[in-house]
């Protein structure tokens, strides 16, 4: 069993990836920045006060935790990047080896190479939300050797009502791909129980998809 915090615990992402810990045995933080805003997250477990762009609250939280997760959102446009240097310096100072970043597929090379976003046809009106999340990567690209990072995205989009088959499949950007949030949630903690990828972005998709 591990100690894993999750910050943005109470987002879609972040609330079946908790799950998905707990369900596995593993000791959770829930953190969130207002535990009053969220109760229907709280009704999972409890709720714990944090915000994961302040370096000392994020190292005051992570200790004595194996591994952390970010799945955390604001509409604030250097939110990601101040995010990752927050989490970098925390996790750092507080020893803890392990990060798992929910990221975004608009960022995430298509099998051609070419960035998602970048792809004909792809929608533009929230290119400048897409180049903050790729400026949250870059800080983690700079992260100190220690620290063993990995951002995990859908490789096209969520299935926003699929339910969990255990089933992923990593693979490169495809806007057509989809994959439920349990089963994203599986990936992560699949990650952190069995880390075989470190330090990139990776896309997963459901494995019922052709080619999976």
């Amino acid at each position: 069993m591990s100690s894993i915090i999750v910050f943005g615990a109470a987002g879609r992402a972040g609330r079946a990836i908790t799950a998905e810990a707990r369900l596995r045995g593993h000791r959770v933080t829930a953190v969130v920045r207002d535990p009053a805003a969220h109760p229907a997250a709280a009704d999972d477990g409890a709720l714990t006060a944090g915000d994961v762009t302040d370096p000392a609250a994020v190292a005051r939280l992570a200790a004595g935790h194996d591994a952390a997760v970010v799945a955390a959102y604001a509409p604030v446009p250097d939110f990601f990047a101040t995010a990752s240097a927050a989490l970098v310096e925390g996790l750092t100072t507080a020893g803890v080896p392990r990060l798992l970043s929910v990221g975004l597929a608009s960022v995430l090379p298509t099998a051609s190479g070419v960035l998602l976003m970048d792809a004909p046809g792809y929608p533009q009106e929230y290119r400048e939300f897409y180049l903050a999340h790729a400026a949250g990567t870059e800080v983690l690209r700079t992260a100190p050797d220690p620290l063993d990072w990995l951002v995990v995205s859908p490789s096209g989009d969520f299935d926003h009502q699929g339910a969990r088959t255990g089933g992923y499949v990593f693979a490169p950007a495809a806007a057509e791909d989809r994959i439920s949030y349990p089963d994203l949630a599986v990936a992560v903690l699949d990650e952190i129980d069995r880390p075989a990828h470190h330090r990139t972005h990776l896309g997963v998709r459901s494995a019922g998809l052709a080619g999976g």
